[in-house]
């Protein structure tokens, strides 16, 4: 992508790639002396036509989009989600890693995405600012390029959408547990606002901001209720006493987002680190055979052994995450 400076606007230039096709893989090589790298936002949809695997891999038509997703292979994208899709707006962002050919389908190919560097936005982000300006640059309300699934963004808007997609939304299931707090007109808020004055970027690769946007979004996503014993206890500040536990954990390129996460209180995100406890694809909480005496067991899980997920499909605990989970740390 080029800066047109007479008129103000990014346009489209042809560019400068050799593509390499090997069986089951296509590798884009470009000018050494052009740094095409660049961002983007792709489309998802909940209906989508094409095959899509959020998280893994993303799918699109090579002759509309190859040269543009190209461009962004080694950088981020921003997840968008119409009305008609789901709705979610901007809800995420991660790295491509590379392209591969569609085996099935030689016109077709994946955008194959870095897992361990998902993190999903702690608030949705509409289309739209509060001036009714679009969050990306020249982007029309209707039709044109609005309709495009793959659509190349600046870093001032990619930082725009970020900022936005981490503002820090005052409510006490996103407090820590622990720490000092100010209070504002409405009862609650964090000492410091966590990403206000950090480089954009820095929070995408910092494990300790990823951590601490992780928690806040699962605490707030199961109402600060341990997901296996519904239990929902709170400090005297009314932040909640819940973990944000990993499901696949991030030695294992687990990602940040809520549906490969859950809430338990201290004991059970011990338990469930080290495959005491486990959960089967019909939601029903497994306990390693005499590991746990009934009686605490009892005590500790929810009378009818079902896992409490929020009410949001999206952020209900993925099957696949929760079968890597049985079939690598659960001790039953």
């Amino acid at each position: 992508m080029e800066k047109d400076e007479r008129a103000g606007r990014v346009i489209s230039r042809p560019l400068q790639l050799t593509i390499l096709r090997k069986p089951g893989s296509l590798v884009v090589i470009f000018n050494s002396e052009i740094n095409f790298m660049a961002k983007a936002v792709f489309i998802q949809s909940s209906h989508s036509v094409y095959d899509d695997q959020p998280g893994v891999a993303y799918h699109f038509p090579k002759r509309s989009y190859l040269r543009r997703v190209a461009q962004t292979v080694g950088d981020w994208v921003v997840f968008y989600e119409g009305r008609s899709g789901g709705g979610r707006g901007y809800f995420g962002v991660q790295r491509v890693k590379s392209i591969e050919d569609d085996p099935s389908d030689p016109t077709h190919a994946y955008a194959i995405l870095d897992q361990a560097s998902q993190l999903s936005f702690e608030r949705s982000v509409p289309r739209l600012k509060d001036n009714d300006a679009p969050y990306e640059t020249g982007l029309p309300k209707f039709g044109g390029f609005n309709t495009q699934a793959v659509r190349m963004i600046s870093d001032e808007d990619f930082d725009a959408i970020l900022a936005a997609g981490f503002a820090v939304e005052p409510h006490p299931d996103r407090l820590p547990r622990t720490g000092a707090i100010t209070r504002d007109a409405e009862g609650f808020a964090e000492a410091r606002a966590t990403f206000d004055h950090t480089p954009r970027e820095s929070i995408l690769v910092s494990r300790k901001l990823r951590d601490r946007s992780f928690a806040k979004q699962v605490k707030f996503a199961y109402g600060g209720v341990c997901a296996l014993s519904g239990l929902e206890l709170r400090n005297g500040g009314g932040r909640p006493e819940v973990e944000a536990a990993h499901i696949l954990p991030v030695e294992h390129n687990g990602p940040d987002v809520v549906h490969n996460g859950m809430a338990l209180s201290g004991t059970l995100h011990w338990m469930f680190d080290r495959g005491l406890v486990g959960v089967d694809d019909d939601r029903r909480i497994l306990v390693a055979s005499e590991t746990v005496a009934s009686d605490t067991l009892s005590r500790l899980l929810v009378p009818d052994r079902k896992l409490i997920v929020p009410k949001a499909v999206a952020l209900q605990p993925h099957r696949d995450y929760l079968r890597w989970h049985r079939e690598n740390c659960f001790k039953g």
